[in-house]
C-alpha cells in the first residue's frame, strides 16, 4: 500500500495529510548505523554565514507593504567540506542570489529591523531526480516569526523543483512581551519529511534588531542598551551528524526515536576553533540538531551571561556556568574575554550524556552531566575597542494582563498504541485542534506522557510566557518570552498564549523533528 511519503515522493500530495499514517511506529528502529571516521578537533575556523543582501524589487502577486526589502534565495544542491580531512559531503542550502560563489551551510543570513517589511523569493533548485533520503519538495518556515499563515510555512504549502513561492514577512511591533524578540531562524518544515531535509543542511538564522536593540554598541537603544555588535555579535548553530568515509551523510530511515550524530558542528564546521579578541562578545546559540539536547559549559569554569531566550530578554542578565537547551531553543548570552590572558583557549563542551533518541539521561531538574566533548574552542587573540555594556536591567517586568483567561486548553504529547500522539491523535492538516481569538489571552498546559522521551515542543505564530513548570515557579532562565520549551519526561508546562496580528491556520509540534515527522502535530486556528 502507498503511504503518504509515497505521494510526497512522487510530488502528488493532494490532501494527503488527512491519510492515517501507520507508518508511524515509536517503536525505536535503527541499530545499524554506523560510526563516523575520526576528525580532529581544532583543524579549522568557525565559518560565519554570508549576510542576505537587497535585491532589486521584482515581480510578485502577492502585496507587497511599503518600504519593502526585497531579497532573491536559492534553494540549492552543493559540495562543501565540513572538515579538511573529510571529502566533500553533499549538502542541501540556502543562498542569497547576490553571493553565488559562498558557503551556503549554515544557510545566508537575514539581518533585519522590527518593523522593517522584507518579500522573500525562495527558488527551489534541488535535483527533482533526487534519489536517496530528503524529498526535494520545499517549505520555508521563519522559526519564531508572527507571519501571515500563507507566509509561515505550514506543513502541506509545498513547492516543487523549478518552482518558487514568495514569502512577505512585515515584522510588526507585537505585544510589549514580544519587542526585544532578536534571534529567529528559518528551515524546511515539509510535512513527513522536515527531519530528513534539515539534515541535509536547509537552516539559517534569522537576527533582527530594534529601537531597543539597536545592533550598534555605541548607539544606546532607547532603554540604554548597548549590547556587543557586529563583528562581536555572532550566531552559533550546534548539529551533530553521522558522515560515511566519503564524506556523505549517513541518515537513519527506520529511526523513529530520533536521529542521533556522533559528529559535532558549529556552524557547518567540525569542531572548529574561533579566534576572539580580549573584550565582550554576544553569542546566540541555537540548538539546530535533530533529536540531542545539550548541556554546555566553559573548560575553565568561566561563567556564562544569559540575557535571552529565544522570545526575548530576560529582565536582568543570569550567571550561569551551564547552558541546558533543547533542539529549536536558542540562549543569548554574553562572554567577557577582557581580562583573559592572551594565547588563553577555552573550550565550549557538552556536559550532556545522551545514547539515544529518546532523550539524555536524567530529568529536566536533574541531568546527567558526565560526559565532556569538545565543540567550540575559542582562543584569545589580541584587543579590540569594545563601546559595549552588560546592563544591570534589560527589560521591564511584564505588565498584568487587564482581563483573566478566557479560555484553557491542555495538550498531552504521548506514545500510544506504539505511535506519536497529541491527545490521543495522529496529525490530520484538515482538522483543527484549537481555535483561539486574536488578542484574547488564553492557558494553554503542556504535558509530557512518559515513557522516557524527551519532547521540545514549539509554538507557531506568537511567543509565550511560562507561568509554572511542574506546579511551581519556572527557573531563572525560562523567565522570558518563549516559543518552544523543553519537557523532560513526565514534566508538565503552563503557558500564557496570546496570538496577535494574523488570522489562518498554523501548527504546534514537537521538535525532535522524528517526533514531529511521525504525526506529532497539531493544527490550530487563530480566528
Amino acid at each position: 500500500m502507498s503511504t503518504r511519503r509515497d505521494f510526497l515522493r512522487a510530488g502528488m500530495l493532494i490532501g494527503g495529510a488527512s491519510l492515517l499514517p501507520k507508518w508511524a511506529r515509536a517503536d525505536g528502529g535503527g541499530g545499524n548505523v554506523p560510526r563516523s571516521p575520526f576528525l580532529r578537533p581544532f583543524a579549522q575556523d568557525l565559518p560565519v554565514p554570508p549576510v542576505v543582501q537587497p535585491s532589486a524589487p521584482f515581480a510578485t502577486q502577492r502585496q507587497v507593504p511599503p518600504g519593502a526589502v526585497f531579497n532573491q534565495m536559492r534553494i540549492r544542491e552543493v559540495q562543501e567540506k565540513v572538515h579538511p580531512d573529510l571529502p566533500p559531503t553533499t549538502l542541501w542550502g540556502y543562498q542569497d542570489v547576490n553571493q553565488p560563489n559562498t558557503r551556503i551551510y549554515p544557510g545566508h543570513t537575514f539581518v533585519g529591523r522590527q518593523g522593517q517589511p522584507r518579500v522573500v523569493r525562495f527558488q527551489n533548485e534541488l535535483p527533482a531526480n533526487h534519489r536517496g533520503f530528503g524529498v526535494p519538495n520545499m517549505v520555508v518556515h521563519r522559526h519564531g516569526g508572527n507571519q501571515a499563515s500563507e507566509d509561515d510555512g505550514f506543513p502541506l504549502d509545498l513547492f516543487h523543483p523549478g518552482e518558487s513561492r514568495d514569502f512577505v514577512w512585515t515584522d510588526h511591533v507585537e505585544d510589549d512581551r514580544d519587542v526585544t524578540q532578536g534571534t529567529l531562524w528559518y528551515h524546511d518544515h515539509l510535512i513527513d519529511f522536515t527531519a530528513q531535509n534539515v539534515y541535509h543542511g536547509l537552516a539559517g538564522f534569522y537576527i533582527r534588531y530594534s529601537d531597543v536593540d539597536t545592533g550598534d554598541e555605541t548607539r544606546p537603544g532607547r532603554t540604554g542598551l548597548r549590547l556587543p555588535s557586529a563583528p562581536f555579535d555572532v550566531a552559533l548553530l550546534i548539529q551533530d551528524r553521522v558522515f560515511n568515509f566519503d564524506g556523505s551523510l549517513f541518515y537513519d530511515l527506520d529511526q523513529h526515536d530520533g536521529m542521533l550524530g556522533d559528529t559535532f558542528l558549529v556552524n557547518g564546521a567540525v569542531q572548529p576553533v574561533f579566534r576572539v579578541k580580549r573584550r565582550k562578545y554576544r553569542f546566540r546559540l541555537l540548538n539546530g540538531a535533530n533529536a540531542r539536547v545539550w548541556s554546555l559549559a566553559l573548560s575553565n569554569g568561566m561563567p556564562f551571561t544569559q540575557i535571552g531566550t529565544e522570545g526575548g530578554f530576560l529582565e536582568f542578565p543570569l550567571q550561569r556556568t551551564d547552558l541546558l537547551i533543547g533542539m529549536a531553543e536558542r540562549i543569548e548570552f554574553i562572554l567577557d574575554f577582557t581580562n583573559v590572558p592572551q594565547g588563553t583557549q577555552i573550550t565550549l563542551e557538552n556536559r550532556l550524556r545522551q545514547d539515544d533518541g529518546r532523550g539524555p539521561s536524567g530529568d529536566f531538574d536533574h541531568p546527567d552531566l558526565s560526559v565532556r566533548v569538545p565543540l567550540l574552542r575559542f582562543d584569545v587573540d589580541g584587543t579590540a575597542p569594545d563601546a559595549s555594556v552588560i546592563p544591570a536591567r534589560l527589560r521591564d517586568p511584564s505588565p498584568a494582563d487587564p482581563f483573566p483567561p478566557v479560555n484553557q486548553r491542555h495538550f498531552e504529547f504521548q506514545r500510544s498504541n506504539g505511535a506519536w500522539q497529541i491527545n490521543g491523535k495522529f496529525f490530520d492538516g484538515a482538522r483543527v485542534d484549537a481555535n483561539p481569538r486574536l488578542d484574547d489571552i488564553e492557558i494553554w498546559t503542556f504535558k509530557n506522557g512518559g515513557g522516557g522521551w524527551w519532547h521540545p515542543i514549539h509554538v507557531h505564530l506568537s511567543s509565550f510566557e511560562i507561568l509554572k513548570r511542574n506546579g511551581r515557579t519556572p527557573p531563572p532562565f525560562e523567565r522570558a518570552m518563549k516559543e518552544t520549551v523543553l519537557l523532560g519526561p513526565g514534566d508538565e508546562v503552563q503557558m500564557r498564549m496570546k496570538f496577535q496580528n494574523f488570522r489562518g491556520r498554523y501548527v504546534f509540534h514537537c521538535h525532535n523533528v522524528e517526533h514531529e515527522d511521525l504525526a506529532m502535530m497539531g493544527r490550530f486556528d487563530s480566528i
